[in-house]
């Protein structure tokens, strides 16, 4: 009986995982139609880190940007990236001016870093 209650726990929990894993979350989907309706209007570069210089790194980061509908940026947040890189793509993207819009909206941008030879 026991072998029978821990079955169906564990059956139970993969049967909610595969639920969640079946369907895409709407706020992903409402992102990316979102990112193309906005678009930049002034944008900075980022300056490239005097650590990362030296170590020669490169790569990307991922920003979430709260952008009101005037176009300016409420609010940035990281979604990935190296950390040594992160502190100069938000310093550069929340200087960033979007197109005004209808209301606010959360895009996702990507900063490229790439080192000097």
């Amino acid at each position: 009986m026991q072998a029978y209650k821990s079955f169906s726990k564990s059956a139970f929990g993969l049967l909610v995982l595969g639920t969640l894993f079946l369907h895409s979350p709407a706020f992903s989907q409402e992102i990316s139609q979102q990112a193309i309706i906005r678009k930049i209007k002034t944008k900075i570069d980022p300056k490239y880190p005097e650590l990362a210089r030296q170590y020669q790194l490169s790569g990307k980061v991922r920003v979430e940007v709260t952008v009101s509908p005037d176009g300016v940026v409420k609010k940035t947040r990281i979604v990935g990236g190296n950390a040594l890189l992160a502190g100069a793509a938000l310093e550069a993207v929340k200087q960033w001016k979007y197109e005004p819009g209808q209301k606010e909206t959360v895009e996702i941008t990507e900063i490229f870093f790439a080192a000097e030879k």
